[in-house]
């Protein structure tokens, strides 16, 4: 029987893959529980089952059957129950639920109307600890309420909203402690109108740290702390001295000290974040990667520091030059960092059991995550689950070439993936993608966005310019007071590297695209070029001087970037830095995509730069998405998603592949 030839990456594989995600091992290192995720586009929903395998090898199987949304499971410090969320009742937020870990029924543990998030189990294993929003005003529920005026909101902070939230000057998140066996109700271990996160128990049990700002200027700068509260609830006590943003606290095996992730810089953009610790007693932090130049707090792990269990050492993530590997630290602090899970791919998760065992997930640019095990040094690495196996076999998938290039005493990189059906001796024409941030990074993983680009036919160009994370701080602070300055220029030498190495990229035939800070970018290249025959530029910051008034992080965020000014105080810079100052020299056909209720770069955004287009006749296209926010490319609704595609692939086929437009419009007519 002759196999089948494999096909392209089309936008509804997004729908066929499965989605793996937070890995975590059992105590006694012999299973691990982990999420699976899929997309329906009939139901136009996110369907996630908590699945398990074992170390010593076999197939993963399914553990959980909930109708939506089943998430981070939590291992009983025993092994004997899975805690985890789940929404069942589809009128409900997640809530927190209990089931033996060899199966049977889960017992619903909390009835809060405002959800759940990141449970934690006591060392006794007789307690849980979560996190759930306090306060605020409810939509009321019946329906002649639902028809009266709505009360006014008060407001008196400049944090008063958050993306993918929307108001949360009224609604707290606090820290909750409920009974493991559901004898009584959650009970709340702290209060007042702060946000509370990170929930870790001491190990004695007695104790909770989190992380909280409660400091007076709370509202004016980005600093928080580590706090430990009495596990019975009582005044928390603050652990570090508000130097500057923290995250991410763990206690050591001895509770003698705290780990959290942090650095010691108030609002400023691009610092590395580190790893430290700090005696519970109190006292001065200590740094225990100061040598490396890295942060430690990836954009898609979100998660810190992990103890191992003799307390030697501590295991966390890195961004570096496109990988995301694992490093671990001794916590004395008497040797630097080494590295232990490398490799050309990125980490995006993982947790230790007792006995040593290294649970994680991994993907590279032709896998989607898989589970993978090895010993806590990084040696004997075994993969566990390859879920997607069947799909990959069916799906031709392009793996990126790397490139270096110079620029100003830096080395940067820069990826070619080939299309599908590539023939040598053809020209292709090509898209340089431009990411967000502007600190974070492109490298080793699986995007579904550039495999379905190429599929369509496209060579699609993507790099690290200055400002990106993974190549140091110094690197990821060049764009502070130069956005549009060396970043465009960076972006550009890439595109010149691409064309210098591959001369099956068509250089008549070139797009370009970037979402947030990349639609930026992108916004900024066509002001500045005529180089690319079309672009898109995609929940993009157009207008500097608009977005401080009207973002959720507008009041800080552009004063990090432009080194501490306020509009009042350097004008120029918002103006000049800003691609709307720029919009009367664009030619090039833009495609403008935007969400609704995106709270980061707000619709005004693209409505302004739509705006000046129209009037003065370009060619642009505005699609709008309603009910969705900064996160739709990678989390809206998947209906929403696939029409995002179908509107990306058809503006850059009018403008780069009009030969296959005019082939299909020529089929469907005869």
């Amino acid at each position: 029987m002759s196999q089948q030839t494999p096909r392209a990456m089309t936008p509804e594989d997004i729908t066929r893959i499965r989605w793996i995600s937070d890995p975590q091992i059992s105590p006694d290192g012999t299973r691990v529980a982990f999420v699976v995720t899929t997309l329906s586009a009939e139901k136009d929903e996110y369907v996630s089952h908590i699945w398990v395998v074992d170390t010593a090898g076999g197939e993963p199987r399914r553990f959980t059957n909930g109708p939506r949304r089943d998430t981070a499971p939590r291992w009983s410090p025993d092994g004997r129950f899975l805690a985890f969320l789940s929404e069942r009742d589809p009128k409900k937020r997640a809530q927190l639920y209990v089931m033996p870990a060899d199966g049977g029924e889960p017992v619903c543990l909390t009835d809060l109307k405002r959800g759940v998030s990141n449970p934690v189990w006591s060392p006794d294993g007789t307690r849980i600890a979560f996190l759930s929003k306090t306060g605020g005003w409810d939509e009321p529920e019946d329906e002649e309420e639902k028809k009266k005026s709505k009360p006014a909101r008060v407001i008196t902070v400049m944090k008063y909203k958050l993306n993918g939230e929307g108001f949360i000057h009224d609604r707290f998140s606090h820290l909750f402690v409920v009974p493991a066996d559901g004898s009584a109700p959650p009970r709340q271990i702290t209060d007042g109108e702060f946000h509370d996160s990170a929930p870790t128990w001491s190990p004695d049990g007695r104790s909770l740290a989190f992380v909280s700002a409660r400091h007076e200027d709370r509202d004016y700068d980005n600093a928080a702390d580590v706090f430990i509260v009495p596990a019975e609830g009582g005044e928390p006590r603050r652990l570090t001295d508000t130097a500057g943003p923290v995250a991410q606290p763990a206690f050591s095996p001895d509770g003698t000290q705290i780990a959290f992730l942090g650095h010691r810089y108030k609002n400023e953009a691009g610092r590395n974040m580190r790893v430290w610790t700090v005696p519970v007693t109190g006292g001065t932090p200590r740094c225990l990667t100061e040598s490396l130049d890295r942060t430690c707090q990836p954009f898609f792990v979100g998660q810190g520091p992990e103890w191992s269990a003799d307390g030697m050492y501590l295991t966390f993530a890195i961004e570096d030059r496109g990988d995301v590997p694992l490093y671990r630290v001794r916590a004395d602090g008497t040797a630097p960092p080494e590295p232990i899970v490398t490799g050309n791919r990125q980490v995006t998760g993982f947790s230790l059991s007792r006995g040593g065992l290294l649970a994680f997930t991994a993907t590279d640019p032709v896998n989607p995550n898989e589970v993978f095990v090895c010993h806590a040094d990084g040696s004997g690495e075994r993969q566990l689950t390859d879920l997607n196996r069947a799909w990959k076999q069916e799906v031709a998938l392009s793996r990126p070439e790397r490139f270096t290039y110079e620029r100003a005493g830096y080395t940067l990189d820069c990826w070619v993936m080939k299309p599908f059906g590539f023939s040598p001796g053809r020209r292709y024409p090509a898209l340089l993608n431009i990411h967000g941030g502007p600190a974070t990074q492109y490298g080793h993983t699986f995007f579904d966005e550039f495999q379905v680009y190429a599929g369509a036919g496209y060579v699609v160009i993507f790099t690290n310019p200055r400002g990106s994370q993974g190549y140091g701080e110094a690197f990821c602070r060049a764009v502070i007071r130069d956005w549009g300055g060396c970043d465009y220029e960076d972006v550009m030498a890439g595109l010149e590297c691409a064309l210098r190495h591959c001369d099956f990229i068509d250089p008549e035939r070139l797009g370009v695209m970037g979402g947030s800070y990349g639609g930026f970018l992108t916004s900024w290249i066509v002001g500045h070029t005529d180089r690319f025959k079309a672009a898109c530029s995609e929940r993009a910051l157009n207008t500097h001087y608009s977005m401080f008034g009207t973002s959720d992080i507008g009041h800080s965020f552009p004063e990090m970037y432009s080194g501490g000014a306020l509009p009042w105080e350097d004008l120029d810079w918002y103006i000049q830095h800003s691609p709307l100052t720029y919009a009367k020299h664009i030619t090039t056909p833009l495609l403008i995509i935007h969400s609704e209720d995106d709270l980061r770069c707000p619709m005004e955004q693209a409505e302004q730069l739509f705006i000046h287009l129209k009037k003065m006749r370009k060619e642009v296209l505005f699609i709008r998405f309603p009910d969705e926010n900064h996160e739709m490319s990678r989390s809206g609704r998947p209906r929403h998603r696939l029409e995002r595609f179908r509107y990306i692939l058809d503006w850059f086929a009018k403008h780069l592949q009009p030969e296959q437009v005019a082939a299909r419009a020529r089929a469907a007519v005869s």
